[in-house]
């Protein structure tokens, strides 16, 4: 977990702020009884809200849904099922909207006040009655305690459940915002290409929230690859009920709006790592930090072009020094750049060590650079010395397990 001066991490996943319960239990959507899977985050009061959503043009049936139940920017309670991606099925939308009823029923609230989505094996008919059985039961399982079974009940190929919160100040008022994550396949730059919950007690107008959202989620859910495939699902949102009492952010222009700008990049950046780093079968956090660019557009798509490199992938599983082929990322990215200004250092808890110099290869230490790709977490640094763009871009290996993995995902 990567910290930031002025914020201060906290634990609680998506209840850390103020007015937030969360739950997660099995419902039977998914066989093993072992495993959650529906989960609900319901809010003391109404909220301001804004999400983003997948670019595949194949969606799933629950972001249509609640697509158009955040036109108005509010929503107070969100429900989410795995197992079962509820798309590319002709009674998608009914059901979607009827998981959104289902839970504002068992909540007592408007059912377009409710973010309704789904993750899993796409094309199977989702059958509603085991959320109906259990609607009952999550709502009664929600508590200020209850981040942790929510982020578990999201799960799908997922190792482990990701949460980050953070804390910090507004206007001497104390705020936080949080965020649960899953996303191990499936995983691919152009958001949202994995599910995101977020919650935050901050007062931020709808519009306002919309903004911060996208502009981050640019730099970070964005910036981050596993596979290559957008999923059709996934989408990130929001929610902001204002009991910290600070005053409302209505301006994208003030101070208050960069310092809660900072936090949420706080939070969606180690998600983002989180992600990376628990991909389908990896074995290993892979980061590349590109400096120099003409600017930073150019920048990301350096970035993206060598950590989706499947060749690069792999000679990382096998803690392989291949230089060479973060150079042939780099050269069919289409970026604008000179070839003959790369440098190229590879970087980890082990130490630092540069391969490449103006394009070309540079003695190094075999050894000293297996020793380097022996570490869970590798920096792979691009400098191109052709300006001030800079961008940060996350990936992980590619092993033996991802092939296992997905050869019978849905078998």
């Amino acid at each position: 977990m990567i910290k930031y001066e002025g914020l201060e991490l906290v634990s609680g996943g998506v209840c850390a702020p103020k007015g937030f319960k969360a739950a997660g239990v099995h419902c039977g959507i998914r066989k093993n009884r072992a495993k959650k899977d529906l989960a609900m985050i319901c809010s003391d009061q109404l909220c301001d809200a804004a999400a983003v959503y997948t670019q595949n043009l194949v969606k799933g049936a629950p972001i249509l849904v609640t697509q158009q139940n955040l036109k108005n920017g509010k929503a107070q309670a969100v429900i989410v099922n795995s197992g079962n991606a509820n798309t590319c099925n002709a009674d998608g939308e009914a059901k979607a909207a009827a998981m959104c009823e289902i839970a504002g029923k068992a909540l007592n609230l408007p059912e377009e006040d409710v973010i309704v989505a789904s993750t899993g094996v796409i094309g199977q008919v989702l059958e509603l009655e085991p959320i109906v059985s259990h609607a009952e039961e999550l709502a009664k399982a929600l508590s200020y305690e209850g981040g942790h079974d929510a982020a578990n009940a999201i799960l799908t190929t997922d190792t482990c459940e990701k949460e980050v919160a953070v804390r910090f100040e507004l206007a001497g008022k104390t705020c936080t915002i949080a965020g649960m994550a899953k996303g191990s396949g499936m995983i691919h730059p152009n958001m949202a290409t994995m599910l995101c919950f977020m919650t935050t007690d901050a007062a931020i107008d709808h519009e306002v929230l919309q903004k911060a959202l996208s502009t981050v989620v640019n730099d970070t859910f964005n910036m981050v690859s596993v596979d290559g495939d957008t999923s059709t699902n996934d989408m990130a949102s929001i929610m902001a009920n204002g009991m910290a009492g600070n005053p409302l952010i209505d301006s994208v222009e003030s101070e208050e709006y960069e310092l809660f700008r900072e936090a949420l990049f706080a939070v969606l950046m180690n998600l983002s790592r989180m992600i990376a780093g628990d991909g389908e079968g990896a074995t290993k956090l892979l980061e590349c930090v590109v400096t120099g660019a003409v600017d930073t557009q150019n920048a990301k798509i350096i970035a993206k072009s060598v950590i989706t490199s499947n060749l690069f992938k792999c000679a990382m599983f096998g803690e392989d020094a291949n230089w060479g082929r973060i150079l042939c990322a780099i050269g069919y990215s289409k970026a604008d750049l000179d070839i003959h200004k790369v440098e190229v250092i590879l970087s980890s808890e082990a130490g630092s060590l540069q391969v490449c110099k103006n394009g070309a290869g540079v003695a190094f230490s075999e050894e000293k650079a297996a020793e380097i790709l022996k570490e869970e977490e590798i920096k792979i640094i691009v400098n191109l010395g052709d300006g001030n763009g800079k961008a940060v871009a996350w990936g992980c290996d590619l092993t033996y397990n991802y092939v296992k993995i997905n050869g019978d995902y849905r078998t």
